[in-house]
């Protein structure tokens, strides 16, 4: 009766073919087939259908609110005193966003087991937790930490913490949960077998971490111990500090439900996405979306207008996420190169885009929210992202920051 449920839908969704090796399976490889199928939002097909032209940014204006380096620095002893106090009352929670593989880097494992150690193991996990415990020693309070992983790399995420015995950070505050799936799907709009027993997902982007730490039962957790602010991050900038008491204090003397940390781009055409407004709310507008007229826009200082890039480092107020949860995020058709198996059952690896996956974003949560501080740190000291091997936002890049700051590799 199940067997045949699920088959009428994927008939109606033409989408019969994710059940072609269906009799080939033992029991327990079909179960967990139909579990699969049961799991898939089939409506994020339809999407495929949209115009690209659909989606558009509003009125584009530069930012106003944001606090500079020097700003900062001057009011650090006011802010620092707000923060500290903050997260000694439980107010604040990390929330590592850790879901993706280290493929880029030549690795099979979670992009944070990552090994950038030159004469010792120094791994990409160690070095975000160190810099959270330089917090937990400056407030003498433990920071709950909460870490994203995706089906992929669940098993080996928990496992590596448990080998490395947290890093020394105390396991009772470490909470790890999964983020949710979407489907992939060729050009023709239909979904990929990863293998005979299993569809071909993917995690469903940066953004979707607030619905996924929801429906953990993680919120409700954190909300029942104090906490009010989530400091989310992304796993591959090694020198970022998170859970940064004058970040938080700046934030809540503002009175903002919720901050960015930003550097000051280096040169208008450089490829980062800049906090702005759009229609006169909080936005992030990629660099592929300025016009060079706006890149290059500059006030009576001669400071760039639209000069903030963001490094994916934000602080949340739970109650303004909450209040925007019926909101439904955009989802984002990404083309990516899809591993799947072929009608004959074999296994494909492309060299191209082959397909598209479905994505949401942290940078449109931004936009739902009321207000957002833009503040700015010092790029040499907390940005030093590892996307590649080589060259530009890569491992050796990231050990020369490292290094540039006092950091023993």
């Amino acid at each position: 009766m199940r067997y045949k449920k699920i088959y009428d839908l994927l008939e109606q969704k033409n989408q019969t073919h994710l059940l072609k090796y269906y009799e080939d399976l033992n029991e327990n490889q079909r179960e967990s087939l139909l579990e699969q199928i049961e799991s898939i939002d089939f409506d994020l097909l339809n999407l495929l259908e949209r115009d690209a032209d659909e989606i558009k940014k509003g009125v584009i204006t530069p930012l106003t609110d944001a606090v500079s380096v020097k700003e900062i620095e001057k009011n650090k002893e006011r802010f620092q005193k707000i923060g500290i106090q903050a997260i000694q009352e439980g107010k604040v929670g990390a929330l590592l966003l850790a879901g993706g593989m280290g493929t880029r880097l030549g690795s099979d494992k979670p992009k944070g087991m990552y090994n950038i150690g030159l004469t010792k193991d120094v791994y990409i996990f160690e070095m975000l937790v160190r810099n959270l415990l330089d917090v937990v020693e400056e407030t003498g309070a433990w920071i709950p930490l909460y870490i994203m992983t995706s089906e992929k790399n669940d098993t080996d995420t928990r496992q590596f913490f448990r080998d490395m015995n947290y890093f020394g950070y105390n396991p009772e505050y470490i909470d790890f949960f999964v983020q949710k799936m979407a489907p992939a799907a060729n050009y023709n709009g239909k979904i990929f077998l990863e293998e005979k027993d299993r569809v071909a997902t993917s995690p469903n982007g940066n953004g979707g971490w607030f619905i996924s730490f929801v429906e953990s039962g993680l919120e409700e957790k954190a909300k029942q111990s104090g906490v009010e602010y989530l400091n989310v991050f992304a796993v591959d900038n090694v020198c970022q500090r998170i859970a940064d008491p004058c970040f938080v204090g700046a934030t809540i003397d503002g009175d903002y439900c919720c901050a960015a940390k930003v550097v000051a781009k280096r040169r208008p055409e450089e490829k980062v996405g800049v906090l702005c407004l759009e229609d006169g709310k909080p936005s992030i507008v990629e660099y592929y979306e300025m016009s060079e007229d706006m890149a290059r826009e500059r006030d009576e200082d001669g400071e760039l207008f639209y000069k903030y890039g963001v490094i994916l480092n934000y602080l949340f107020r739970i109650d303004a996420l909450e209040k925007n949860l019926s909101n439904n995020l955009a989802v984002h058709v990404v083309e990516k190169k899809i591993e799947h198996i072929n009608e004959q059952g074999e296994k494909v690896k492309p060299q191209k885009e082959n397909g598209f996956k479905f994505e949401t974003l942290v940078l449109d949560m931004i936009h739902m929210m009321d207000n957002c501080l833009a503040y700015e740190v010092v790029r040499e000291k907390e940005f030093a992202p590892i996307k590649n091997k080589e060259g530009v936002d890569s491992v050796e890049s990231a050990r020369e920051l490292l290094k540039l700051n006092g950091v023993e590799l």
